[in-house]
């Protein structure tokens, strides 16, 4: 059944201020002496410092906790090429994930530009403002050109999310999956569907946890991706198998794992069924899987799965990921968002699913109780307790690789972590209760 209509999705983003963010001072401005402090004269002392040691702008601006979402609407998810304007709701959205998730600032940055070399221009220009940037909803194959091209050239965190998020949260559902099912990541055949940014950057990410790249079979639209196929770009080239293996159905047959990121439909219970013993599928395309949870459950006892919607168990959502691998990354100013930091939120995430589940987190879902086991391999995305575990995660592994600019107590940090995030919901809270909004 659906939680609203169309009209009540308009109203929520139409009422009141129009969109779901704005921007408000945080320091108060209510006398000739804060005016004169907030701007001129007073400003001048905080330029100068910064002038003198660029270090500065982190203690006197809000850079060290402000991300630029930026996108050109081109990818976005379930819509397709919409434009920038049309997709500037998704990334206001984003905005609201990373405060509400992590208190984290940012700007959503929707440009009309297809070109990946004036995107990336455009995007080396913003460095002197933020603290990271989330690129989101760009197609591929300009993301990755895009992606690595500002990774290399930008002094800040750069990470494309729908490539490393979505990667990250089920590579955290892998680990756990493997485990549960007895399985070597090693051993395992995983058969993907989707070629595009997320299904590389999710096979990238499994072979990172040792999946073997002879072992992957990937699809796009025109079937299985191999070598005797012409016109393979050098991304999917990269994942051509030696020969064709033919359909979807006959690869699916003794598979370990099944991987969508394509469309839904595409996966029919007798494919579940020719799997291979305890079965891993991650069905993740929305908002329809590529296989319904009831179906490829009501044909395998010994099935462990996921989707990329909520109403069923074990949800890939990449909110239990970006906002607190980018807090981490804020806190001790790192330069850049490596593969350590990545493997060391997913690592978190796999652990956490393994501890006990407080109240607090099962309340928004209705739960008694939830425990480690085929409906519970990854956290809840509205647990509180997240944020203590991977942003802890993802900071220490920035400053184990040497990345990181400021060194942090970890244990302190995550005291902090707390007492942040209790205080920026009360105020949160306080300020859209005083909009006087009813949803």
């Amino acid at each position: 059944m659906a939680l609203f209509t169309k009209e009540e999705a308009l109203r929520y983003h139409a009422c009141g201020h129009p969109g779901k963010v704005e921007t408000v001072p945080v320091k108060p401005c209510a006398t000739q002496r804060h005016l004169s402090m907030a701007y001129t004269p007073g400003v001048a002392d905080a330029c100068r410092a910064i002038h003198a040691d660029a270090a500065e702008g982190y203690a006197y601006t809000n850079k060290g906790n402000l991300v630029a979402v930026v996108s050109n609407g081109t990818a976005v998810l379930g819509l397709g090429d919409i434009g920038p304007l049309a997709g500037k709701p998704v990334m206001e959205g984003k905005g609201v994930l990373f405060k509400v998730f992590a208190d984290v600032d940012v700007y959503d940055l929707c440009i009309e530009q297809k070109d990946p070399a004036k995107i990336i221009e455009f995007v080396r220009m913003l460095e002197p403002t933020f603290g990271g940037i989330n690129l989101e909803d760009i197609k591929a194959p300009e993301c990755f050109e895009i992606e690595q091209t500002l990774i290399r050239e930008m002094d800040i965190p750069v990470f494309h999310d729908d490539q490393h998020g979505t990667a990250i949260i089920s590579g955290a559902g892998l680990i756990a999956a493997l485990e549960l099912a007895g399985k070597k990541a090693e051993e395992v055949k995983v058969v993907v569907s989707g070629a595009g940014a997320g299904a590389i950057a999710c096979t990238n990410f499994f072979m990172a946890l040792g999946v073997r790249r002879e072992n992957v079979y990937m699809f796009d639209s025109r079937g299985l991706l191999h070598k005797g196929r012409a016109g393979l770009n050098a991304a999917k080239l990269a994942f051509a198998q030696e020969r064709d293996h033919g359909s979807l159905a006959d690869v699916m047959r003794g598979a370990d794992v099944f991987l969508g990121l394509s469309v839904g439909g595409m996966v029919t219970p007798d494919m579940v069924a020719s799997m291979a013993a305890n079965p891993i599928v991650f069905a993740c395309a929305n908002p329809d899987p590529e296989i319904a949870y009831p179906d490829a459950k009501a044909v395998r006892d010994d099935l462990i799965m996921a989707t990329g919607r909520s109403d069923y168990p074990n949800q890939i959502n990449n909110v239990l990921g970006f906002p607190f691998i980018f807090r981490g990354a804020l806190d001790v100013q790192a330069r850049t968002i490596n593969e350590e930091m990545k493997m060391a939120a997913a690592r978190a995430l796999a652990a956490l699913a393994k501890e006990p589940v407080p109240a607090e987190a099962l309340a928004p879902y209705g739960l008694a109780s939830a425990s480690f086991g085929v409906d519970y391999i990854i956290p809840k995305a509205l647990d509180p307790r997240v944020i203590e575990w991977v942003a802890p995660a993802v900071a220490e592994a920035a400053m184990r690789t040497g990345v990181a600019r400021r060194v942090i107590d970890l244990d302190a940090y995550r005291v902090e972590l707390r007492e942040r995030m209790k205080a920026a919901r009360a105020r949160i809270g306080a300020f859209i209760d005083s909009y006087g909004l009813d949803f």
